[in-house]
């Protein structure tokens, strides 16, 4: 796996919130990262690396 985001892959903000999540992208294993606001409101997401999009 890469480096640990510090951003959410979606809204770019900073992971310091509890509620934030570090997965690895089910498609490249690119790390991806996602705060408490974008998980909560289902936004999508998308993986740099490989274009694999999910919510």
């Amino acid at each position: 796996m890469a480096n640990k985001v510090d951003t959410c892959t979606t809204c770019n903000k900073s992971l310091v919130e509890k509620g934030y999540v570090r997965f690895p992208c089910p498609v490249c294993g690119n790390e991806l990262g996602r705060c408490i606001s974008c998980r909560q409101q289902s936004n999508p997401y998308k993986c740099p690396k490989c274009g694999f999009s999910g919510a």
